[in-house]
């Protein structure tokens, strides 16, 4: 004869496996990557544009199946005003790319450019990763 476990071990395994399920979902923030033109070298500058959009992030409800990313394209101007930002790379998800151009759009205007930067704009690449 079997013996079957009782109700409350499989009410505590249920459980256990909704906690970890909760513990593995994914973040509310995608793996945000940036790559600034060649010659642009001022790392703190871009590190406060990162925490703008990273801060202007919102999740929608429908996520690309991992791995996969949205790239969008952005121009700043030298006042830190958007000249262009389009969607380089979709992700499969219509959702997904357009809270990664929501991101952009919510966290400009940047901050000016750095004095040292001799160019009148750069150009920032985007990568709103889900892994």
């Amino acid at each position: 004869m079997k013996r079957h476990a009782a109700p409350a071990v499989i009410i505590a395994i249920t459980l256990a496996a909704v906690a970890l399920a909760v513990l593995a979902a994914p973040a509310g923030k995608p793996d945000l990557k940036m790559y600034p033109a060649s010659d642009f070298k001022e790392m703190a500058y871009m590190q406060k544009v990162h925490q703008k959009v990273g801060d202007s992030w919102k999740r929608p409800e429908e996520t690309p199946k991992p791995p996969a990313k949205a790239v969008v394209i952005v121009t700043i101007l030298r006042d830190g005003s958007v000249i262009e930002s389009r969607l380089h790379m979709k992700s499969g998800s219509d959702a997904w790319d357009a809270a990664a151009l929501a991101a952009i759009n919510k966290a400009a205007p940047f901050d000016p450019l750095p004095k040292s930067y001799p160019r009148t704009s750069v150009e920032v690449h985007f990568h709103f990763e889900i892994n």
